[in-house]
């Protein structure tokens, strides 16, 4: 049948045109007693969530569409109002973890200053840069949103000092973003999770970065289109907002950047964002779909790659390492190694629930410390060990 207008049309919504023939086929394929009840309210709500699939349709061809999804680990009737994305994206906002983000450690330990940058405010950067570089490239804006707000729920109190202070301990390692997989597929709800679709674990899964070069086409092959995004706008986000909050801090000045940087990116917070966005959009502009035979990925020009990757160097030598092996990194991560050690020796402490799910005392210790803030983690260290945290703060006010 034609992609036409029905003539007799389903209702509108107020302000609408009539819903296409196709949408109303498909209610009735998948709603057929509603369909036929008589009633419009019993059959209002599907209409929502099949015309936000329907837009979905005008997406390039390389986007990832909801309707389409792999599914998730436990099947669920879909949302009358939402995409499947929309809801992961949902499920991730309202959970605790991503509550907890507001006091969790960016770059700077414990900052007490109210304008340095948190995990939470690096989150919804990441999503925010995220989401315009999926508009601009016509892919799955929704999908895009959810891997950004769920990719660092998974990261340890004092942010990748005290990661590295479990991977360092633990007998599997650890990483944060194995770790943010744990958390909505079996801690959040208290063990039952969020049963995410497999699109969203996905991404979350894979957005971490080596040190150095990291944008090559081969470490994203088999990864969407969209989790490539947030991949990348991670690694954006950061740079930008870690600078300003080095320049803060008093760690550097502008003068101090690379002079090949500064000429590129620009000297401003604002003009370095947007040169390393429109640079992804314009690199990557055959994700549209609108270039015969393209094999698209995210990407910027082989001069921005050189700028970016340079920079992003700059800052491991000059903020994030130095901060790791400064006074408060020391003592931060020695807060972390007491409060394993005491929790793996009397596991008694971790709720119960947590160590139900755990497989073993130490992994209940360990996923117990990952769900702490700064202060609480601060909180419990001072209790077992008065002073410990002197320091820690070292003036970020």
């Amino acid at each position: 049948m034609p992609d036409i207008l029905c003539v007799q049309p389903l209702w509108t919504l107020p302000g609408e045109y009539p819903l296409k023939c196709h949408i109303h086929r498909r209610l009735l394929t998948a709603y057929p007693e509603r369909m036929n009840s008589g009633s419009k309210q019993a059959s209002y709500h599907p209409v929502v969530r099949l015309r936000l699939e329907e837009r979905e349709e005008t997406l390039s061809p390389f986007a990832v569409r909801s309707s389409a999804s792999q599914g998730r680990l436990h099947p669920e009737p879909p949302s009358p109002v939402r995409t499947e994305f929309q809801r992961d994206r949902d499920r991730i906002l309202h959970t605790n973890s991503f509550r907890r983000l507001k006091h969790k450690s960016q770059v700077f330990v414990a900052p007490m200053g109210d304008h340095y940058v948190t995990r939470l405010t690096h989150t919804l950067e990441v999503s925010q840069i995220g989401r315009t570089i999926a508009r601009a490239l016509n892919l799955n804006e929704d999908l895009v949103e959810a891997i950004a707000l769920g990719h660092d729920i998974g990261h340890t109190p004092f942010g990748h000092i005290g990661e590295a202070v479990l991977d360092r301990l633990l007998p599997g390692g650890f990483h944060h973003s194995r770790h943010s997989v744990r958390i909505v597929e079996r801690f959040e709800k208290e063990g039952r999770g969020l049963n995410l679709t497999r699109e969203v674990v996905e991404g979350i899964r894979r957005h971490s970065k080596p040190q150095g070069r990291f944008m090559d086409r081969e470490p994203v092959a088999n990864l969407s289109l969209e989790a490539q995004i947030v991949r990348l706008s991670d690694a954006l986000a950061y740079l930008a907002h870690d600078i300003g909050d080095a320049i803060r801090a008093g760690i550097l000045s502008n003068d101090d950047l690379p002079e090949g940087a500064v000429e590129a990116l620009g000297e401003r917070h604002s003009q370095r964002v947007n040169t390393l966005v429109t640079g992804v959009i314009h690199a990557s502009s055959d994700a549209t779909g609108n270039i015969e035979e393209a094999q698209p990925w995210i990407r910027m020009s082989d001069d921005l790659t050189q700028v970016t990757t340079s920079l992003r160097d700059f800052m491991f030598e000059r903020v994030y390492l130095p901060i790791s092996d400064s006074r408060e990194g020391r003592n931060a991560a020695a807060i972390v190694e007491l409060l394993l050690e005491n929790l793996s020796s009397d596991v008694s402490q971790v709720p119960e629930w947590i160590r139900n799910l755990s497989d073993t005392d130490e992994q209940a210790a360990a996923d117990y410390l990952c769900g702490m803030t700064d202060n609480f983690a601060i909180m419990l260290a001072e209790r077992l060990r008065p002073g410990i945290s002197e320091n820690v703060f070292q003036g970020r006010i």
